[in-house]
């Protein structure tokens, strides 16, 4: 089924971005890397302010797992998990100003689920959905389509280009992007900044609370997905002592080195 993006990208913040070399046409920022590393809300922020457009893989997968749930499918039965996800229409909005994710129904109307997405049923149920072969061959074509649409058609506004991060971005969806980045931290680091946006707090019951959830998680991901190590040719970005703004620069930082290297 056909993926679409949607809405206008905010033109590059040069404030933010800092000055530099000029970024190639069509630049592919790719980050992956395990939960708690902060690798959505710092590349949307980095995607902000290049001025490209932003993709989140991991909401796609989970408006999948959203859709198959209210539709009762088995998650334990994959061949009926895969033609529930083929038959699934989805609208990516890749506005880094916001983000927002849609199921279509057949009918055409789209359905807003980017709350939805981040409930607990959701995320307790996404890893079964995305360990299925044929679901994540289906997602990475309608990814791949995304990132060619945003350089090749960007927004209004926009420059060419796009940050996608997820969890196989610079191995299997994107491995010829400009710039591939490994972001993590240090898993107490990872585990507090969870709690924080889970639950609010990052006290030592809020981080157990998320403790199990987390590392399961990352367990099951990691079956078809190799996020905790670097590949060859991905740079290492270790947050673990870098704040929030302290990780967007550093990121934007590699983007101008591979610009300015001729990527």
């Amino acid at each position: 089924m056909p993926t679409s993006s949607s809405g206008p990208v905010a033109p590059a913040e040069a404030a933010s971005a800092g000055a530099g070399p000029a970024l190639p046409a069509g630049i592919v920022v790719a980050v992956d890397g395990p939960s708690g590393s902060g690798k959505s809300s710092v590349s949307r922020a980095a995607a902000r302010a290049l001025g490209v457009a932003f993709l989140d893989t991991g909401a796609m997968y989970r408006a999948v797992t959203w859709s198959a749930l209210r539709a009762g499918v088995d998650l334990a039965d994959a061949d009926a998990v895969a033609a529930h996800v083929r038959a699934v229409a989805l609208s990516v909005g890749t506005d880094p100003q916001a983000p927002a994710i849609a199921v279509v129904g057949a009918d055409g109307t789209e359905q807003d689920v980017s709350e939805q997405v981040r409930g607990a049923d959701v995320t307790a149920a996404v890893s079964a959905v995305a360990a299925v072969p044929a679901v994540r061959s289906d997602l990475v074509l309608r990814q791949r389509a995304l990132i060619e649409s945003a350089c090749a058609a960007p927004a209004p506004g926009a420059r060419p280009g796009v940050v996608a991060e997820g969890r196989d971005i610079t191995t299997v969806v994107a491995p010829e992007a400009h710039v591939r980045v490994l972001l993590t931290a240090d898993e107490r680091v990872r585990l507090a900044r969870r709690a924080q946006q889970d639950l609010g707090a990052a006290d030592a019951a809020a981080v157990e609370a998320v403790r199990r959830s987390v590392s399961e998680r990352d367990r099951v991901d990691a079956r078809t997905t190799a996020f905790t190590t670097a590949a060859d040719g991905v740079v290492t970005l270790d947050s673990t002592h870098l704040d929030f703004d302290g990780t967007v620069a550093a990121l934007l930082e590699l983007v101008r080195g591979a610009a300015g290297a001729g990527a």
